[in-house]
């Protein structure tokens, strides 16, 4: 698939005759497309340090496509017309088959990854500072923030909620249009609490606002409300949030949740040598794009998240192995990971073959009713219950 993009033909490096061995081994092809999030976004301008590092370290020219969803980030790569896509928790709900790709067009997909990105900020709940909600369970009653056509947004709120063992029935659900409009909403008192990064402007905007901010803490002591998150939401993990609206500093840290972002994604069927190279690239390359854009540093080889929800590519398990960055521990939980890939894949083969309805609505439940069938037989868990 994308051998028609990258092609590893002897090239030779940008660079001098006193190029390390190490670099040596990186053999960028001239052009390389990646797809990330909006411009202006944080998965957008680190994919542009990205390139810059590899234009001025390697020779290689980057395109970077914006994309204001998960499915449009992923189709380039889909299809062959990019290498690699800056994605956030999408890559898990393409992996799962659910939500957007819950429909005929897509279905689960064989996606895995490279390298991701944790940094100072945190991802929960922001509750306004006048709503009397110091603790997830103080929110109990209060109104929450759903976007409309967001599924990702409002399954990480309810993932937020199941940490206190709330669902969508202990709150009062207020929809909004788009994701800018519920932060508005905060601001003018139409809602309580709403999910996003303690990074993000519009959190700044409420911080100052008569309301202002808090985010209650989730304790990474509390060990079955974290099970209870990581049920609604597997590719949560802890995370101390030392960075954003509301106070929060190195100093006056808040334990609380987050996922990577961007995490950059491949498809499974991507040559191995081809993933291998442009992770290397990103894991040689990392001083030289780590300060050039918010949240880059959290791509750093040494803070990788673990044992996530979405397997790493062998090409890219290749190049964390020579970073000294791969453990047993780890190749078993990926192997566990590939074969739930697979019992997806030929769950969707199986359903696909028995005459599906043709209504989109009820071929999305009939794809979730075989589903689920289908993960209980495999005995693997089932988020989307």
């Amino acid at each position: 698939m994308i051998s028609s993009i990258i092609k590893f033909a002897a090239i030779a490096l940008a660079g001098t005759a006193i190029a390390s061995a190490a670099n040596a081994q990186v053999k960028l092809p001239p052009t390389v497309t990646m797809t990330a999030y909006d411009t202006g976004t944080s998965g957008f301008n680190i994919a542009v340090a990205v390139g810059k590092m590899m234009k001025d370290k390697y020779g290689t020219d980057t395109r970077v496509l914006p994309a204001g969803n998960d499915v449009a980030r992923l189709q380039p790569l889909r299809i062959g017309r990019a290498a690699i896509s800056a994605m956030g928790a999408g890559v898990y709900f393409a992996q799962e088959g659910v939500f957007e790709f819950a429909t005929k067009e897509w279905g689960p997909q064989a996606v895995q990854i490279t390298l991701s990105s944790i940094d100072c900020n945190g991802l929960s709940l922001a509750v306004a500072g006048d709503a009397g909600a110091k603790t997830i369970a103080d929110l109990k009653g209060k109104r929450v923030g759903f976007v409309v056509g967001s599924p990702a947004l409002n399954q990480n709120a309810l993932a937020i909620l199941a940490f206190a063992n709330l669902t969508a029935k202990d709150v009062k659900i207020v929809e909004f249009a788009s994701n800018n409009a519920m932060w508005k909403g905060a601001v003018n008192n139409d809602v309580d609490a709403l999910f996003g990064s303690t990074i993000a402007g519009p959190a700044k905007e409420l911080e100052t606002s008569p309301r202002g901010i808090v985010w209650p803490p989730l304790s990474h002591s509390d060990k079955a409300g974290w099970e209870r998150v990581r049920k609604v939401g597997p590719y949560f993990t802890e995370h101390d949030a030392t960075c954003g609206a509301g106070g929060i500093s190195k100093a006056k840290p808040i334990q609380m949740g987050a996922y990577p972002y961007p995490i950059f994604s491949v498809y499974a069927n991507q040559p191995e040598e081809e993933v291998y190279v442009l992770t290397k690239a990103l894991i040689d390359g990392y001083d030289a794009y780590k300060d050039n854009a918010p949240g880059a540093s959290g791509l750093g080889v040494k803070v990788q998240t673990k044992n996530w929800a979405v397997p790493v590519h062998k090409g890219a398990v290749k190049a964390l192995k020579e970073a000294g960055a791969w453990s047993d521990d780890q190749e078993k939980h990926n192997n566990a990971l590939i074969k739930r890939q697979e019992a997806l894949l030929a769950a969707w083969a199986d359903f696909n073959k028995n005459s599906p309805s043709s209504d989109p609505a009820k071929f999305t439940e009939e794809w979730m009713k075989a589903r689920k069938t289908a993960l209980a037989k495999a005995r693997m868990s089932d988020t989307f219950e």
